[in-house]
């Protein structure tokens, strides 16, 4: 009997960025982006749910690019705010999520900056 780390054989590679190419074509509006979601307002149970079963239906409609937007927060200084915007990248993380997900990065301006995600997902096969 060996002793040590079990590999899993559905292992999945670590979250990726975009990469600069397909970022600055998202930016320029030249990629498409096939889904939106707004998270504001939403409690971090309510926006957990939501972002799960967004990611999941966006998958199995075989989008690409989705955009997520978290809001910014309260500037500094103004309390202890930005919950989601802190939340959403570690939930991109879990395994539940990781199913539908390569990877994200911060959205450009003008799809909302540094309130806003870019999320890569993982086409769906069979």
């Amino acid at each position: 009997m060996r002793i040590g780390t079990i590999v899993s054989e559905n292992r999945l590679p670590p979250l990726a960025p975009l990469g600069r190419r397909l970022k600055k074509r998202v930016g320029r509006g030249k990629e498409t982006i096939d889904g939106r979601l707004d998270l504001h307002g939403l409690t971090q149970s309510q926006a957990h749910a939501a972002l799960l079963h967004f990611l999941r239906s966006a998958s199995a409609r075989g989008a690409r690019l989705v955009l997520v937007i978290t809001g910014k927060g309260a500037r500094a200084g103004q309390g202890e705010r930005g919950v989601l915007k802190r939340a959403v990248p570690q939930w991109l993380s879990l395994p539940e999520f990781r199913a539908f997900v390569i990877g994200y990065e911060e959205a450009q301006v003008a799809h909302g900056g540094e309130g806003a995600l870019y999320i890569r997902i993982r086409r769906t096969r069979g």
